[in-house]
């Protein structure tokens, strides 16, 4: 075999290509370098951002999601009533999974795709890239900031109140961004596993607790007690408004699939690991609120894990530390990862360890980490700022966008076959827009309002406060 032939591009199982090079100095020794369209030529001599497995990409999915939004869910049943609880949680997570569904598609077809800004861009140009570019960062941003202020909540119960709350937020910020800064996703799914099932032991811990316990800690201790959980609820508007927020929260890892469908070896089998995360998501999501909910009635918690007593609260916060450290090391990578690639794409600093390689990601992902550090320390309410994420952020990067994805590809097929199948598609893709829209305004009124509400109460958390912030839960 010539020279020539053994520098021939193979194809992988992908559709990209792989491009054998020749190491100096030993002509039959051949190694595979990948040209991908996003990260350029990946050898091994840098590291490696298209290792991701299936399974991988199962842990990784679901740990965007289920950490911070699961342990809100039982306080959103009591604020609509389990059963408008549950069939608003369907209907949203029936509408998340197709947007889910569309990113691995966008991806497939639009291989240049590494975020939703890029996305924007293709889309409607340069308005698009910014505006989706901002509300991504500051997404992300602010679930971490939510993760570390979950995280400072857990140190205090753990320790019964061993330090500052301000020092615990900035620990959470150093440990998520020390991890964070592992560079590739491929190395961080196994912490997703790790996370993924100490989260799983304390919220299944809770349910199990909550259900034999003779009541919650925050009810009553002296006479008969009895749940007194509602099937039905009447909320009022804005209350309604952010709980609903705080569902689709549970929900908007959305945006950050962009980043794991970039980073796997066979981009085809996205599809396959997004239903079983959804499913298991849904399925945990569902049983954990209702059980929880039944048997805690308005004395629930938010974050839940406090809701079955002082004893059980240090044991299900001491399960789900690592699960909240994993989920905040996540965010940080999502996010730093996203300025990362954006700053050095096209350069070749992108995927070789150079100087100016390291000091951007570091650059990055320690930025990320301050900024998070000052929400959490700014806005230490657990439920009010996730509500708020969820609004404001959430809504607009896991609806709208995903819409008008549908319409982008298949619109001029309307012109040559229109078929019911494609009038049902269009109707449905603008319905996910206007829903959408409609949700983050609602939303991000009613989480501003609670928020406001949650200051002007008397004994209220402040802001870089050394209190206590798990005496409420």
């Amino acid at each position: 075999m010539s020279r020539d032939e053994k520098m021939k591009p193979e194809v992988g199982p992908d559709g990209l290509d792989r491009v054998p090079t020749v190491e100096e100095g030993h002509a039959q020794a051949r190694r595979f370098s990948l040209e991908d369209a996003v990260f350029g030529i990946i050898t091994d001599e840098g590291p490696n951002y298209r290792n991701v497995g299936w399974l991988g990409t199962v842990a990784l999915m679901m740990k965007t999601q289920i950490g911070l939004g699961v342990l809100s869910i039982p306080a959103v049943f009591d604020v609509l009533g389990l059963i408008p609880g549950v069939i608003c949680l369907l209907v949203i997570a029936g509408i998340t999974t197709w947007s889910d569904y569309m990113v691995g598609m966008f991806k497939l077809r639009h291989r240049e795709i590494y975020s939703i800004d890029d996305a924007g861009a293709l889309m409607f140009g340069q308005i698009g890239r910014y505006i989706l570019g901002a509300a991504f960062v500051l997404y992300w941003v602010f679930v971490a900031g939510s993760g570390m202020l979950g995280i400072s909540i857990g140190l205090n119960a753990v320790s019964t109140h061993g330090a500052c709350t301000a020092v615990f937020v900035a620990v959470a910020a150093i440990a998520g961004c020390g991890l964070g800064s592992i560079q590739t996703l491929g190395r961080i799914s196994w912490l997703a596993w790790l996370g993924l099932t100490c989260i799983l032991t304390a919220i299944i811990t809770l349910t199990v607790a909550v259900g034999v316990q003779n009541r919650p800690s925050a009810a009553p201790q002296q006479g008969a007690w009895s749940s007194d959980y509602k099937l039905f609820n009447n909320p009022s508007f804005s209350d309604a408004s952010a709980a609903l927020s705080s569902l689709v929260f549970a929900y908007a890892g959305t945006p950050g699939f962009f980043a794991i469908v970039a980073e796997m070896r066979d981009p085809r089998h996205y599809t396959r690991s997004l239903l079983v995360c959804q499913s298991g998501v849904t399925a945990i999501y569902v049983t954990v609120g209702c059980v929880v909910y039944y048997y805690c009635g308005s004395y629930v918690a938010s974050p839940a894990l406090g809701s079955a007593g002082h004893l059980m609260k240090k044991i299900c916060y001491g399960f789900a530390l690592p699960g909240l450290l994993v989920t905040t090391t996540l965010v940080i990578h999502v996010a730093s990862k996203y300025l990362f690639v954006h700053i050095l794409r096209g350069s070749k600093h992108l995927a070789s360890p150079t100087l100016v390689h390291w000091a951007t990601w570091f650059g990055c992902t320690i930025s990320i980490a301050v900024v998070a550090f000052i929400i959490a320390s700014s806005i230490p309410v657990f439920g009010s700022l996730v509500s708020l994420i969820g609004a404001l952020l959430g809504t607009l990067l896991s609806f709208q966008p995903m819409g008008c994805m549908w319409l982008y590809d298949n619109w001029k097929k309307g012109k040559t076959e229109r078929s019911v199948r494609w009038i049902l598609m269009v109707c449905y893709s603008v319905f996910v827009v206007v829903i959408g829209s409609f949700l983050m305004i609602v939303g991000t009124y009613g989480s501003v309002v609670g928020i406001i509400n949650s200051y002007n109460q008397s004994g209220g958390s402040a802001a870089f406060s050394c209190a206590d912030n798990s005496d409420s839960v």
